[in-house]
């Protein structure tokens, strides 16, 4: 048993690792996006059963939800990895691409469900300070803005 547990630790750091190694920067973002993804599934999912109100049909519209999401980053990262290819590749184009549209949509993402899980937590009855809520929404305002001013 405990080596079973001893292995499924070492895969798990494995598979982080190796995300980190090969997607770099991006590979930690989207790591950082499917941890608060799940955390803001579990508080959700806590603040309803704390509210009498959870079923299982709002928990898979949740998880439905969720998928959704993980189509529009394996967008914005496959449109990304194309634009730096297409970029690199046609000269006549007389353009580079920075590659931003996947890390603006991790962060955007993030900064959504970081907003989500603090309402949760208001839901569970924790006090959240005023700061970090505008903090958030502020965040999630320049992820927008830069996405308009440097992309579109």
């Amino acid at each position: 048993m405990e080596q079973n547990l001893t292995a499924a630790k070492a895969a798990i750091v494995a598979a982080i690792s190796a995300m980190g190694a090969f997607l770099g920067w991006k590979g930690i973002m989207a790591l950082c996006w499917l941890a608060v993804m799940a955390l803001d599934y579990f508080s959700g999912s806590a603040a309803a059963c704390k509210a009498g109100e959870w079923s299982s049909a709002k928990a898979r519209s949740g998880l439905w939800h969720k998928g959704g999401m993980i189509f529009v980053v394996l967008v914005s990262a496959i449109a990304d990895g194309v634009m730096v290819v297409i970029c690199g590749k046609i000269p006549v184009l007389d353009m580079q691409w920075p590659g931003l549209v996947l890390p603006l949509v991790l962060a955007w993402y993030i900064l959504t469900e970081l907003g989500s899980i603090l309402e949760n937590a208001v839901k569970l009855g924790a006090r959240v300070p005023q700061w970090l809520t505008k903090l958030l929404k502020a965040g999630q305002q320049a992820v927008e803005n830069a996405g308009e001013n440097n992309i579109v």
